[in-house]
């Protein structure tokens, strides 16, 4: 196995990772840009094409939010987002993220 390629270093986290076929990226997000016009998914896409991958070919995706109340948005946002027919398996929490300003975590697991 070859050891694995870490882009976008942050100083605690990697925003893009590389390793055996697949991607592995985190989008962090205000709620309000997750819902208004300047969405995650505009974050998300820029993220995987800097990958090599796309939407298409997404495998797993993890959503956190902060307040399951906002998780009826968030699927509507989801689902104007993913291509008809490329949806990845996906889980969708509730959780207090470690940056309180953070609305939204994404994790996507994408193939390359």
């Amino acid at each position: 196995m070859s050891a694995p390629d870490r882009r976008q270093v942050r100083l605690l986290f990697r925003r893009l990772i590389t390793a055996e076929g697949a991607r592995v990226l985190i989008s962090r997000a205000e709620l309000e840009s997750v819902l208004g016009e300047s969405s995650a998914g505009a974050v998300i896409d820029r993220l995987l094409a800097a990958a090599g991958t796309d939407k298409t070919k997404m495998l797993t995706a993890t959503i956190w939010l902060t307040d399951m109340r906002d998780f009826a948005d968030m699927n509507s946002m989801w689902d104007k987002w993913v291509p008809k027919g490329c949806a990845p398996a996906r889980a969708c929490v509730e959780s207090r993220l470690a940056v309180t300003t953070i609305k939204v975590e994404i994790r996507i697991i994408a193939a390359i």
